[in-house]
């Protein structure tokens, strides 16, 4: 009876009442831990291990590298994941694999162990971060998904503005291993209990339970449609193009601030930016679902190529740190806008596979920003070459994400 469609009353998804929103809350704390652990974590393993081992930045780098891109390979497979197991037994497996993760962190003691840990991050990146979330939220929310999204990826900026300093003031206190071990046991504690109390079976409206049972198209047979899709391949090109930009500009920033403007203003610099991305998610989450997705896209990389174009050639104190605050406001936004998209051209029942690829696709890419943006910065011996680099991308990921295509079938 409950499949039947008559018999499900309409949901108010604006109603605070309405179960999607535990979800929300769920997957804030689960975006929490995933990218403090992993993604803003990295900054804090690279310096500690390089502190406690004497091991070469290189060495450690190219395990963070190796902990991206084997990481993509892996979010390729965290929509079929969601829709063969459900969204609570694919909650918890990336809850295990993130916990998991940071006691093998801890534990590194020799060179070859670090890829080792990393593998195993890489699992619970995969598990707790962007693709995982979109999915997850996916099958709740229809009409106000772009809300819901936004305010779930709240959590990644807190894992980086609240979770990294309270590890680092953790591993003051009782070490770095011990810091990573009370670390994924209190992702154990508050994550696991909530997961099991809040996370049921999502609405059948939403066309999961259909999905599942009847799988009319495969994995493969949804990614190679979308390969070939011209309206995928500009919404993930556009976005691979601007996160690469985004993150190497980030990545550097404070190594291009300092000199200028000295450490401190630097600091406040990035603390803006980071700021901003939350208040522009915040803001942008009340007006998204209503919103030309494409259009806003492309104002978005737009107003970041203008942002990129003052740092470069203005280095008034105020001016540099207005200008961080621009560029940050869109920061946030740009990952949650690629799911908005594929959700309102595509399929639904297509939906988990297709943003689980586009993600993959782009954190591929942007994995080689930093260390593309370093080379450049050491072949021409500062920032403007890379960074104009940055904003011909921006501008002519502005110019791809307007062409669009006919729908996956």
């Amino acid at each position: 009876m409950l499949d039947n469609p008559r018999h499900i009353a309409p949901l108010d998804e604006s109603s605070l009442r309405y179960e999607g929103w535990r979800i929300v809350a769920v997957c804030f704390l689960l975006a929490t831990f995933g990218w403090g652990l992993g993604f803003y974590g990295q900054s804090v393993y690279v310096a500690e291990l390089q502190r406690a081992h004497g091991w070469s930045a290189s060495l450690i780098s190219s395990g963070t590298t190796f902990f991206y891109l084997f990481g993509a390979l892996l979010v390729v497979f965290v929509g079929e994941a969601v829709r063969t197991y459900g969204p609570r037994l694919s909650l918890i497996a990336g809850t295990l694999a993130m916990a998991a993760a940071s006691v093998a962190i801890g534990a590194v003691r020799e060179p070859w162990q670090l890829y080792l840990a990393n593998a195993v991050l890489a699992f619970g990146w995969a598990g707790t971060s962007l693709a995982m979330i979109t999915n997850t939220i996916s099958l709740w929310f229809d009409h106000k998904r772009g809300m819901a999204i936004s305010l779930a990826l709240n959590g990644a900026s807190f894992g980086g503005i609240v979770g990294v300093p309270l590890l680092v003031t953790l591993i003051g206190h009782i070490g770095f291993a011990s810091a990573m071990y009370a670390a994924a046991g209190a992702m154990l504690v508050l994550l696991l209990p909530v997961i099991l109390l809040l996370v049921g079976r999502p609405p059948d409206h939403h066309g999961w339970h259909a999905a599942a049972k009847a799988k009319p198209q495969s994995s493969r047979e949804i990614q190679t449609a979308a390969l070939r899709d011209v309206g995928f391949l500009t919404v993930t090109i556009a976005f691979a193009l601007v996160l690469f930009a985004q993150v190497g500009f980030i990545v550097h920033l404070i190594s291009f601030l300092d000199p200028v403007i000295g450490r401190e203003r630097a600091a406040v610099a990035v603390a803006v930016l980071t700021a901003m991305a939350v208040v522009g998610r915040v803001l942008f989450s009340l007006v998204i679902d209503r919103l030309n997705q494409r259009l806003a896209s492309a104002l978005s990389f737009l107003s970041q190529a203008a942002a990129l174009l003052v740092v470069i050639n203005l280095h008034n104190d105020y001016v540099l740190i207005a200008a961080c605050a621009v560029f940050g406001f869109s920061v946030g936004n740009l990952i949650t806008l690629p799911s908005l998209i594929v959700q309102q051209e595509f399929d639904s029942a297509s939906f988990g596979v297709l943003i689980s690829l586009n993600t993959a696709i782009n954190q591929v890419t942007y994995a080689f920003g930093p260390g593309v943006v370093g080379a450049l910065r050491d072949w021409s011996g500062g920032y403007a070459l890379p960074f104009y680099l940055c904003i011909a991308l921006e501008l002519a990921a502005a110019a791809l994400i307007l062409v669009r295509g006919r729908r996956v079938e």
